[in-house]
């Protein structure tokens, strides 16, 4: 988000845009604003605050609040300010993406959809976020001194489904021992490791870029 933002007219009444029922926002919105919406909303909600109340408590207008939850606003750094202090938050906490934390799916867990005509399950194990790359590989390991990996870029998710074999996997400080089948996602740019805990160990890794 630019300094240079100002805000959009308080007179103006909020619109009402369509609502992705994953996360309470437009599927349109992305980047900064849905990431602002999304946390406005969340920590309001924490805070036990109406619209209302949070609006009278930061001295913004409950129009500008509600836009701003819908991300349709145009927030100036001013009113995020006044909104992060009403819900006595780090400003950074309303503005910057959240660092993505381990999580974990064993073999057999996670929604599954079958087919009509076929013995078929599809597990949903991640969700793609707006604008992300994804770069996909296949792992084959033995066991031995682990691959160590320095952090990369800033934003980096990695993914990895076990295919065959055991392996320890995830943050260097604090890896999963993974069986078939089993998922897990973790900050690709913190220090990581993946280490096979037996022959032929094969998985699939997912780079996730935003």
């Amino acid at each position: 988000m630019e300094r240079t933002l100002t805000e959009t007219d308080p007179t103006q009444p909020a619109p009402e845009p369509p609502v992705d029922a994953a996360d309470g926002t437009a599927p349109e919105a992305a980047g900064p604003l849905a990431h602002i919406a999304a946390a406005l909303r969340r920590e309001r909600q924490k805070a036990g605050l109406s619209l209302t109340e949070l609006a009278r408590r930061a001295g913004v207008a409950k129009s500008t609040l509600s836009q701003l939850e819908s991300a349709a606003g145009n927030p100036s750094v001013e009113t995020l300010w006044a909104l992060s202090v009403a819900l006595d938050v780090p400003f950074a906490l309303l503005v910057q993406p959240a660092r993505p934390q381990v999580q974990l799916v064993r073999a057999g867990e996670g929604p599954r959809f079958a087919a009509d005509r076929a013995d078929y399950l599809a597990t949903v194990l991640s969700t793609c976020p707006p604008n992300a790359r994804r770069d996909l590989y296949l792992i084959t390991a033995e066991p031995g001194p682990a691959r160590e990996s320095d952090p990369h870029m800033p934003g980096v998710v990695e993914h990895v489904v076990l295919s065959t074999g055991r392996a320890l996997v995830g943050p260097s400080d604090d890896p999963a021992e993974l069986a078939p089948g089993d998922y897990i996602a973790y900050p690709g740019d913190l220090p990581h490791v993946f280490e096979a805990l037996d022959p032929g160990t094969t998985a699939v890794l997912v780079s996730e870029h935003t």
